[in-house]
């Protein structure tokens, strides 16, 4: 069977691949891997992201579907008060989102962890996320529907989707569940959706 990146424990051999990217002003250097979304650069759809999208202000932060943990990172280094949390459920993900954390040294501010281990009560002022389309509507849904009910009173989802990908319906469909979802930003044929909790 083809591992994906949202294999839980890739089985191709762990190679690591650093490179560094220019994000809100600051340098970030990362270590990616085999096994992880896109090993060696920033993907398209998250630099898009953060291109389109001022850094947050302070408060309690979730990267949703993390990777090697650029945007939860990004948060951390551009917003010294955030506390972040990051999750997903490939384990080699997890180990470089950590592995970069404590390279920035901002480990004590921001934790990579599977989905299971978060806290039942946490809330989170912001939850940012380039999120994993390809593992299918059904379970995308399933995984908004988890984690957008997570958000403190007033507070707000930031997500990029390639319009190819389904990105108007996906705010047509969050606006339909309850959530009330505009969009942010259209760019290089991506969205930028902003969900708020009511």
């Amino acid at each position: 069977m083809t591992d994906h990146y949202f294999s839980a424990d890739p089985s191709v051999p762990f190679e690591r691949e650093t490179f560094t990217c220019s994000v809100w002003g600051h340098e970030l250097t990362l270590v990616s891997g085999s096994g992880v979304f896109s090993r060696g650069h920033l993907d398209h759809a998250t630099g898009v992201l953060f291109r389109e999208t001022e850094p947050p202000v302070q408060g309690r932060f979730l990267d949703l579907g993390c990777g090697y943990g650029v945007i939860g990172l990004a948060i951390a280094a551009a917003v010294p008060l955030a506390s972040v949390t990051a999750i997903d459920v490939n384990d080699r993900a997890i180990a470089l989102a950590n592995e970069n954390a404590r390279a920035m040294g901002v480990a004590g501010r921001f934790v990579a962890c599977r989905p299971e281990q978060v806290p039942t009560g946490d809330e989170y002022d912001e939850i940012w996320s380039n999120p994993p389309i390809r593992i299918g509507k059904e379970a995308l849904h399933d995984l908004l529907l988890t984690w957008l009910p997570r958000l403190a009173p007033g507070g707000r989802a930031v997500m990029v989707v390639g319009k190819n990908l389904g990105a108007d319906s996906l705010q047509r469909w969050l606006g339909d569940q309850g959530w009330p979802t505009a969009r942010l930003a259209s760019a290089k044929g991506f969205r930028i959706l902003e969900t708020r909790r009511a």
